[in-house]
């Protein structure tokens, strides 16, 4: 069976064992995680948190970063804004970005969420509101979720990632990992 890990990328952390050719030192998931074998399915910028799947099966690693699967990746997602729901209703249809037309969101306007506190935090500006939203996507384009929330006016200020299908973050520390087993439907062998 398939080793899975359940990583909750800290901000500011690179979603690789290394950083090349770099000339500042910039912190990566060899500075949390010393399990051998096991590598990111997929990616998350550096300036995103939350959950990160990592494992040591090629094909299972395929089957949840390829866009082809379709596999749900939601986030919470804090914009500058206070977006009606008219506003949101171009995520619903898909948005035309510069590499063509996203498919459609499930997006819902939340509460802003009971998350562990972000290292730097958010700029707050006292003349510009704030609001949450709860975004899901099935696609894996680079900085999809930001480059959509600014093609309809709503910059993203942070963005965590939830859940990557049945798998969420919830109860797993920023900078921490679970163990995790594969569901029936990702058996591999």
């Amino acid at each position: 069976m398939a080793r899975l890990l359940l990583f909750n990328k800290p901000f500011g952390v690179l979603s690789q064992f290394t950083d090349r050719g770099s000339p500042t030192v910039r912190s990566t998931l060899s500075d949390f995680i010393d399990v051998p074998g096991v590598y990111p399915a997929g990616r998350l910028d550096r300036d995103s948190e939350g959950l990160l799947l990592l494992c040591d099966d090629g094909r299972l690693q395929a089957r949840i970063a390829d866009p082809r699967f379709k596999m749900p990746k939601t986030y919470l997602v804090q914009v500058e804004g206070d977006p009606e729901e008219s506003d949101l209703e171009p995520l619903r249809r898909g948005v035309r970005l510069n590499d063509g037309m996203t498919l459609p969101a499930d997006v819902v306007r939340i509460d802003p969420p009971d998350l562990w506190l972000r290292d730097p935090p958010i700029r707050q500006r006292k003349s510009i509101p704030d609001s949450w939203l709860k975004i899901t996507i099935r696609e894996g384009r680079n900085r999809q979720v930001r480059r959509m929330t600014a093609a309809v006016g709503l910059p993203t200020l942070r963005l965590v990632r939830w859940s990557i299908g049945d798998w969420s973050v919830g109860g797993i520390p920023p900078g921490a990992f679970e163990l995790s087993s594969t569901s029936p439907g990702f058996q591999t062998s």
